[in-house]
């Protein structure tokens, strides 16, 4: 007998037909939807314009709902946002009237069956062999490394390939808003953030993901995206002996990385003046990797640096790396 999940994802490969090409395509890495009748994709970084199209607003909304009953989440006038992800793991970000007052807006990230490798990327330009050799010895050598960039940079990509360089015998706890990451290593473990319903029971954010990961004997921890106030966890496990983590999160230049830091770790409930905040920073985040995506749409490591303390002034200190 079919099993209800068998039957869900055959209902949403047919309701998602009209983009089912898109789908299929190994070279699109997202789909845009601004409302049923304009479907952009992305190949090799450069947004195009496609001739697909939803036949009406309903049609996209039913498909929207059977994502969001896939997903065990609501989407409706009271929960516009919806945030999700496909059967073949590809992230979805809908949001519908009337947080979306001209039409549903949806967008599919996919993501690469195969793991992307430090060579490929070596290889496809998007750092040098140098940048490399760096990173890894900085990843073996369990130092702190974030990863910082613009949305569709190639911050995820990059943090699974750096993946590769941790030693076997290592257990990796991976954090997550919603699971992305393909780590290169046999003892990973996964937790994915919850939201709740809607008096929000069972809701579950990432700092509590953060507190429980620490009690679970972890060599390193992987925290996908540095959103919120889970920066102070981070910060205060980079300091506390938790060395090698690896995080992700939006800046355009490596200052801008750990001024978001300080402004995200404010948000937390523990109030701590600047000073004290930025010699926690300074002591527990030992290189930032700035990725960009250039016009011609190639995603390429531009900055490479080592923060080396803070000066006299209060603001830190960079050692550029070779990149």
């Amino acid at each position: 007998m079919m099993i209800a999940h068998e039957i869900h994802e055959q209902m949403l490969h047919a309701l998602l037909g009209p983009i089912a090409e898109l789908l299929a395509d190994a070279s699109v890495s997202e789909i845009m939807l601004n409302g049923p009748g304009e479907v952009y994709c992305e190949r090799a970084g450069r947004l195009i314009l496609t001739e697909l199209c939803f036949s009406s607003d309903e049609a996209l909304l039913a498909a929207l709902r059977n994502i969001a009953q896939f997903v065990g989440r609501p989407i409706d006038h009271e929960h516009p946002i919806l945030e999700g992800r496909l059967p073949d793991g590809s992230r979805v970000q809908a949001v519908i009237p009337p947080a979306a007052p001209s039409g549903p807006l949806v967008s599919i990230r996919r993501f690469s069956k195969s793991a992307m490798t430090i060579e490929r990327l070596v290889q496809l330009g998007a750092l040098s062999g140098s940048s490399a050799r760096n990173l890894q010895e900085a990843v073996v050598s369990k130092r702190n490394v974030i990863v910082s960039g613009g949305t569709g940079s190639g911050k995820t990509s990059l943090l699974n390939a750096l993946s590769s360089f941790i030693p076997d015998d290592e257990r990796v706890v991976v954090i997550e808003d919603s699971r992305e990451l393909q780590l290169q290593r046999a003892h990973v473990v996964h937790l994915e953030a919850q939201p709740g319903d809607a008096k929000g029971r069972g809701r579950i954010d990432i700092r509590e993901l953060f507190r429980a990961s620490l009690r679970m004997r972890p060599d390193r921890i992987v925290l996908g995206e540095i959103r919120g106030a889970e920066a102070l966890e981070l910060i205060a496990a980079m300091t506390s002996g938790h060395g090698g983590c690896l995080a992700t999160l939006h800046a355009s230049h490596p200052h801008d990385a750990l001024a978001r830091l300080e402004t995200m770790a404010s948000m937390s409930d523990v109030r701590m003046p600047l000073h004290a905040l930025r010699e926690q920073i300074a002591s527990g985040v030992d290189v930032v990797v700035q990725v960009e995506r250039q016009r011609s749409g190639q995603r390429k490591v531009t900055q490479l640096a080592s923060v080396a303390g803070l000066n006299d002034d209060g603001s830190y200190r960079w050692q550029e790396l070779s990149t």
